[in-house]
């Protein structure tokens, strides 16, 4: 890891983790020496960071010069903290990561009545049981799905029945406790839904369905829509 890289990590570590951090906090998530911990945290003050604290005493981020500052609106910023939080619980582990870093830029930038408000919000998003964990890198099958790549993956359906499933993969959603993919079935000829957590080694074809992402899903969507308002018609038509 090189230095730029290095500095980097650490800062994002300071926006992140509780504060005050540790030395020995930083050497845990790192893997990095005392010595380089207390060097990386000078040269980050060095380039215009306030970091409150001490070896002996942890840090505490006080002004990321990094960062530009934030202007939110009350409603905007509780809008904002509540969705982060939602998929700080629910999301795949890369973008629950990801979720609790920007809630610490977000806190690195605001103005101290802000931070406050961003500490205690109002709106909260809990889950007593976290959506099962999937069975394959959703980073990587997210990749596929930007890119437009069809993907091949294992997968074992509610009877427990096993197959190899080769589809253009279109969304990820979280629906009725768990991680869902919409995609084009080739083995169907037909749209289908895929727990995550029922998949198993995924890897791309070398095949691609560009520019076709977005309208597949549009229709997709389109039909799920019509399929469900017909389902109220009829329950509605029920004695």
């Amino acid at each position: 890891m090189n230095r730029t890289h290095r500095i980097f990590q650490m800062m994002q570590l300071l926006r992140r983790l509780p504060a005050p951090v540790t030395a020995a906090d930083l050497v845990n998530e790192t893997g990095m020496s005392l010595r380089t911990i207390y060097r990386d945290i000078e040269a980050l003050r060095g380039l215009g960071a306030v970091i409150d604290g001490e070896a002996g005493f942890g840090y505490t981020l006080i002004e990321d010069a990094a960062l530009p500052t934030l202007a939110f609106t009350d409603d905007e910023l509780e809008a904002l903290v509540l969705g982060l939080r939602e998929v700080s619980v629910i999301g795949d582990p890369a973008l629950a990561r990801a979720a609790q870093s920007a809630l610490g830029k977000l806190k690195a930038r605001l103005p101290a009545r802000q931070t406050h408000r961003l500490q205690h919000a109002v709106l909260d998003a809990r889950r007593f049981t976290r959506p099962p964990e999937p069975g394959i890198d959703v980073k990587v099958l997210r990749a596929a799905t930007w890119d437009e790549a069809t993907i091949l993956f294992g997968y074992e359906d509610a009877k427990g029945q096993p197959s190899k499933r080769e589809v253009d993969p279109l969304s990820i959603v979280y629906l009725e406790g768990a991680h869902m993919l919409m995609a084009w079935c080739h083995l169907r000829d037909d749209f289908r839904v895929f727990r995550l957590d029922r998949m198993k080694d995924l890897s791309r074809t070398g095949a691609s369905f560009r520019p076709r992402r977005v309208p597949m899903l549009r229709d997709y969507v389109a039909r799920l829509r019509a399929e469900a308002e017909q389902r109220a018609k009829d329950r509605q038509r029920l004695p």
